[in-house]
C-alpha cells in the first residue's frame, strides 16, 4: 500500500485530508488531532518521533498505536509522506527541494494547498490551475507540467521560469505537485477504501482461497440469540439525550442522522458504517455490544477507539441513543408517552 494510500485510509478520518487537523472528528477530541500544517508542530517533531508516536499510539491522546496493523516500512513511508506533504517547507530535509520551490514560486498564485485559492487568484484570469481537481489530474501530463513551468502557457499568467530554475528543479517542483496535490486523490485505496486489505495475496494463497471459496461451507450453528435486556456495562445508565447531541455531531457523519449507514462520508468508507436500521443490527446489538464497540473502535474500519476520548458515562449516553432511537425504537416510543 503507498503511503498516500496509508494516510488516507488509516490517518486522515482525524488529521484531515489536507494533514491540517481538519476532520469531522477533531471536535470530540482533547487534545484535538495534530495540525502537521502548523510551523510549530513541523519545528517540535522529528522523523524519530513521528516514527515512535505512528508505532507506540501517544497517551492522553486518540493516537492508537498501529505496529500491528502497518508495517515498519509502511508506518515510516506515511510518516515520510507527512513530513513531504503537510509540513511547511522551511523545516523540512533540506531535501525535499521540490516543496520549498513550490513555496517560492508557486503558492502565490496557486495556493498553499495546491487549489488556486490564493490572494492573487481573484484578479488572474483565467484564474490559477487548482491541482486537486478531478478534471486537472485527467488533462496534465507530466511532460506538460514540465514544459509549461519551464516556458509558461501563453495567454495566462503562468510565466516560464526557465531563467530562474534548473531543468532539475523544475522537475523536482513538478514531481511535489503531482505528489502532494495530484497523487492523493488517485491512488487506489484513498478514504479507507481498503483499510484492512493488506494487499495481493501469493498465488498459491490466492488460489488455495478460490478453492476454499467454491467449497461447500459446512453447516453452520445457529447462534444464541443475543438478551436485548443486557443492562449497561459497569453499572451506567445512559442519557439518550445527551447521547443525541454527541451522535449528530460526531457520528451522524458516517452512520446518517437516521442511522442508515448513510452518512455524507459513508460514500469515501469501505466497509460500509454500521446500518443501525437492518435486522441484522436490531438482532445482535444490544447495550453492552455498542458500548464496546464505541469504545475500543473496529480494526479495519474507520470506526475510531472512542474511549481513548471519551468517559465511560458519555459512551454510555451515546449508547443508550443509538440502541432506544434506532435498535428498539419502540422504547424510546414507549418513553415518550
Amino acid at each position: 500500500m503507498s503511503p498516500a494510500a496509508v494516510y488516507h485510509n488509516y490517518c486522515s478520518v482525524c488529521h484531515g485530508d489536507r494533514g491540517d487537523g481538519e476532520s469531522r472528528a477533531k471536535g470530540s477530541m482533547i487534545p484535538p488531532p495534530k495540525d502537521f500544517t502548523n510551523p510549530g508542530t513541523a519545528h517540535s517533531l522529528t522523523r524519530e518521533q513521528m516514527v515512535k508516536v505512528v508505532t507506540d499510539g501517544k497517551s492522553g491522546t486518540a493516537m492508537t498505536p498501529w505496529k500491528s496493523q502497518l508495517t515498519q516500512k509502511e508506518i515510516e513511508g506515511v510518516v515520510d509522506y507527512i513530513r513531504t506533504t503537510f509540513m511547511p517547507a522551511a523545516t523540512n530535509e533540506a531535501s525535499n527541494k521540490g516543496r520549498k520551490i513550490y513555496a517560492e514560486y508557486c503558492s502565490v498564485c496557486h495556493g498553499e494547498r495546491g487549489n488556486g485559492k490564493s490572494r492573487a487568484s481573484g484578479s488572474l484570469m483565467p484564474p490559477p490551475r487548482d491541482f486537486t481537481n478531478a478534471a486537472t489530474r485527467a488533462e496534465l501530463s507530466r511532460d506538460r507540467m514540465i514544459k509549461s513551468v519551464t516556458f509558461g502557457r501563453p495567454e495566462t499568467a503562468m510565466v516560464g521560469f526557465k531563467s530562474q530554475l534548473s531543468s532539475k528543479d523544475i522537475e523536482a517542483v513538478v514531481d511535489y505537485v503531482r505528489t502532494g496535490f495530484m497523487a492523493s486523490s488517485t491512488v487506489a485505496g484513498i478514504s479507507g477504501t481498503t483499510s484492512g486489505n493488506r494487499g495481493h495475496l501469493p498465488a498459491a494463497a490466492a488460489a488455495a482461497q478460490q478453492v476454499a471459496a467454491a467449497a461447500p461451507a459446512p453447516a453452520a450453528k445457529p447462534a444464541a440469540p443475543v438478551n436485548m435486556n443486557a443492562p449497561m456495562p459497569k453499572g451506567l445508565k445512559g442519557d439518550a439525550i445527551k447521547g443525541a447531541a454527541f451522535f449528530m455531531s460526531n457520528c451522524s457523519t458516517c452512520h446518517g442522522a437516521t442511522g442508515d449507514g448513510r452518512g455524507p462520508r459513508a460514500y469515501f468508507i469501505n466497509p460500509k458504517p454500521r446500518n443501525f436500521l437492518h435486522d441484522a443490527a436490531r438482532a445482535d446489538l444490544n447495550r453492552p455490544a455498542i458500548f464496546k464497540a464505541t469504545t475500543d473502535g473496529k480494526l479495519g474500519t474507520e470506526m475510531p477507539a472512542w474511549g481513548k476520548v471519551m468517559t465511560d458515562q458519555e459512551i454510555a449516553d451515546v449508547t443508550e441513543f443509538v440502541f432506544t432511537r434506532f435498535i428498539k425504537p419502540t422504547e424510546s416510543a414507549k418513553a415518550a408517552k
